[in-house]
């Protein structure tokens, strides 16, 4: 199991808190990053949406891609995988800032290619938003284009989105063929946009029995599609580690007392504007990503098993969150990760 956690650009991830003490500054974020290299921590997954969608889209957020640069020449092992969604960049240029950030971070930029869902963001930040398989269109043309400018010397494209002639990009990426290409979806055009196009499934918060019909089903398709397995499948989940399960359920009761707040502004969208598999509610809503569905809640022991659980159905990256975030990750790091490690190697024995 590999463990990556969500850079805290947002200040959080409770709806119903209003303070978690982790400030959306480049400053936190880089202590966390840089503690999270020593812990153990192999990924940090910046995500990108220019409002804040957690406490509100007049609260403060970062900036995807400047921080992941920034991130990249202040770290030295960690994988920083970044969202990116094509209804917001120019292809060509997206591909040539990929491939720099690639290099100064010597290979360690990865993409989460996100096809997007908050139409009153686009709206605002003049973004492209259509129909949701139009959507999965554009995001197929925008990855042949990285793709093409990442292994071409001289690339030519004409799509019905994107089109370039004769463009040369260099440096390129310092990985071959191309920075991992990682996406998530449920509905039937983006598993078919992600089956042909990237390299790694990762998937919202499920319980392990959605979430093994899910990696299945993968599977299957890529196999009937004539590619090569997926290198990765990944889960976003939401850790309450406590000492005793009556903490851990005290907790959870906390930060699911859903309120009133602009932290719920894009719900509608997010249920409307895309296609799920499972339905989602407000408390599911309450923590981001369907985070409470894999139910990483309890004692480190409770939660170490669950873990094991979702490795044996074939996760093999927890995309976590936290809160507050540092101090959780450091619990996590030293009380979590080595009794999985231990409860995997007795029952090798």
């Amino acid at each position: 199991m590999r463990y990556g956690y969500w850079l805290p650009i947002f200040g959080g991830w409770l709806r119903n808190v209003e303070d978690e003490k982790m400030p959306p500054t480049f400053e936190y974020a880089k202590k966390v990053t840089q503690a999270a290299e020593n812990w153990g921590y192999d990924t940090t997954l910046v995500a990108e949406l220019n409002l804040n969608d957690i406490k509100g889209p007049e609260s403060d957020s970062l900036e995807a891609w400047s921080t992941a640069a920034a991130l990249a020449a202040v770290t030295e092992k960690i994988e920083i995988m970044t969202a990116v969604r094509p209804g917001f960049h120019n292809p060509a240029v997206t591909a040539k800032m990929a491939a720099n950030i690639d290099q100064i971070s010597n290979g360690r930029f990865t993409l989460n290619v996100v096809s997007a869902w908050w139409e009153e963001e686009a709206r605002q930040y003049g973004g492209t938003f259509t129909a949701h398989d139009e959507r999965y269109e554009r995001t197929e043309e925008f990855i042949e284009v990285l793709k093409g400018l990442w292994t071409e010397d001289t690339f030519s494209y004409d799509g019905k989105y994107y089109s370039i002639a004769n463009t040369h990009l260099h440096p390129k990426p310092v990985q071959r063929p191309n920075p991992i290409l990682y996406a998530g979806g449920e509905s039937e055009r983006g598993k078919q946009t992600i089956v042909n196009q990237c390299d790694a499934y990762v998937m919202h918060g499920g319980t392990v029995e959605e979430v093994a019909v899910k990696i299945q089903g993968m599977k299957q398709q890529r196999e009937a599609a004539g590619k090569s397995p997926f290198s990765s499948f990944g889960m976003a989940a939401y850790v309450v580690c406590r000492d005793t399960e009556e903490q851990a359920q005290e907790e959870l009761a906390r930060i699911t007392d859903v309120k009133e707040s602009s932290g719920y502004a894009g719900y509608n969208d997010f249920v409307s504007k895309s296609q799920l598999e499972q339905q989602v509610k407000l408390f599911d809503y309450s923590v981001s990503n369907r985070g409470l569905r894999p139910n990483l809640i309890g004692t480190p022991d409770q939660i170490a098993d669950q873990i094991l659980a979702f490795e044996e159905v074939g996760v093999d990256l927890l995309l976590l969150q936290f809160s507050p975030q540092l101090e959780e990750m450091e619990r996590f790091a030293k009380q979590v990760m080595p009794l999985v490690e231990e409860k995997r190697s007795r029952v090798k024995i």
